[in-house]
């Protein structure tokens, strides 16, 4: 039994030294992750598609009460396509494809320009089963499945080039 703990011991020593911080936890200065990311601001999107990505990234890094002074600027340029899956459908449904791709670039405002940019995507499948009300309700919970999965990869983008540049 105390070889196992000194085994253990001497397994996790050497990640005392290694520099190892949690993607959230914040700096001896005040100016961790989550303090930047409440400084980015998103401009209103002009299409339904963006709105949904940007209001999910707004909710996780900015939620109420926690908003900080815009030192930041997040633009989103999205593109939707739908494509078939199976070239040869069953003759009660069809296999649809809803691609959602996100450019997006972070810049600062005060003048620092573009500080990391980038292309994500998500590909999400759904069935049509030749309803319209079902088929038009299987698209926009294939979108707005696709959205979520692209906010989330913004974040995370995002919070990782804050935790390498200390905010």
């Amino acid at each position: 039994m105390l070889d196992r703990r000194r085994l253990l011991l001497f397994a996790l020593l050497p990640l005392a030294g290694c520099g190892y911080r949690p993607l959230y936890g914040t700096a001896n200065d005040s100016h961790g992750v989550v303090t930047s990311m409440a400084a980015v601001s998103i401009p209103e999107a002009q299409d339904r598609l963006t709105q949904i990505i940007r209001n999910d990234l707004m909710s996780t890094m900015r939620p109420a009460g926690t908003a900080a002074e815009d030192r930041y600027s997040l633009v989103l340029k999205s593109e939707f396509r739908k494509s078939n899956v199976i070239d040869k459908p069953l003759p009660a449904t069809t296999r649809k494809s809803a691609q959602v791709t996100v450019a997006y670039e972070l810049t600062g405002k005060r003048g620092e320009g573009t500080l990391t940019s980038g292309r994500t995507f998500s590909n999400v499948s759904y069935d049509l089963v030749r309803q319209p009300f079902a088929d038009m309700q299987a698209e926009t919970n294939a979108i707005e499945r696709a959205a979520h999965e692209v906010s989330q990869d913004i974040r995370t983008r995002l919070a990782a080039y804050f935790a390498t540049q200390g905010g």
